[in-house]
């Protein structure tokens, strides 16, 4: 495939190619035969009916990946933004379709990778196709890693036992934590209602463990965290 300077160097950013040099992410993009497509703003990137047969990385807009519920209700499991690969998990699995679906909620621009070329080896002597490999084996470990911390969290038993082990797993050093979610998604994440939230928050300052400010919060009291767990 024909591929700009611009389009490779923006690749350079993304974790699948982390490391590479610009000939080797040409070279595979070339010996994988990947494709790059435009979507228009509420176009369906992949339907619950298609064949999984592509890796893919959002090099323009954004996207939703939805599932809806038996009363039709959409469900979004989760927004794709700009320079983020999506659909990784598909290429491994053995479905014979997705159980979800994509859809533009921009003017996209796609490149789509197939999946073929992430269980064997060219016979091109391709230097960064292994360097490509093992970018996604670490993307799918680091996506293991989150979604296990994510299920300890939604077991830790109470709403307090949950914020306290989210606040510890995100603080920094100086113990504070930048939250890079508004409260509605910090709800939707803990699995709880927003002001149940809102109140269980309000209750921790007041009882001195933490401080709420805007989009941060400081921990106040690490040791008493700790002590909900």
């Amino acid at each position: 495939m024909e591929m700009d300077s611009n389009l490779v160097n923006k690749l350079k950013e993304n974790v699948l190619f982390k490391g590479m040099t610009e000939e080797e992410i040409l070279q595979c993009l070339q010996c994988s035969r990947s494709k790059q497509k435009k979507y228009e703003k509420e176009e369906t990137i992949f339907d619950r009916t298609d064949t999984p047969v592509s890796l893919f990385v959002l090099l323009e807009g954004s996207l939703v990946v939805c599932k809806d519920s038996l009363d039709g209700k959409r469900y979004i499991a989760t927004q794709i933004e700009e320079n983020d690969i999506f659909g990784e998990v598909f290429v491994f699995l053995d479905n014979v379709t997705y159980t979800y679906y994509g859809i533009a909620t921009s003017d996209c621009a796609v490149l789509e990778i197939p999946k073929e070329f992430f269980y064997i080896t060219c016979g091109n002597g391709c230097n960064g196709h292994s360097k490509l490999i093992n970018n996604l084996l670490r993307v799918l470990a680091q996506k293991a890693y989150f979604l296990n911390n994510k299920v300890q969290l939604l077991t830790s038993g109470t709403l307090r036992q949950k914020i306290a082990r989210l606040l510890l797993e995100l603080c920094n050093e100086s113990q504070i934590v930048k939250l890079n979610m508004n409260r509605e998604q910090m709800a939707s994440y803990l699995n709880v209602t927003r002001p149940s939230l809102s109140r269980e928050l309000i209750n921790m300052q007041k009882d001195q463990l933490i401080e709420l400010d805007q989009d941060t919060i400081k921990i106040l009291d690490y040791q008493g965290l700790e002590d909900q767990l």
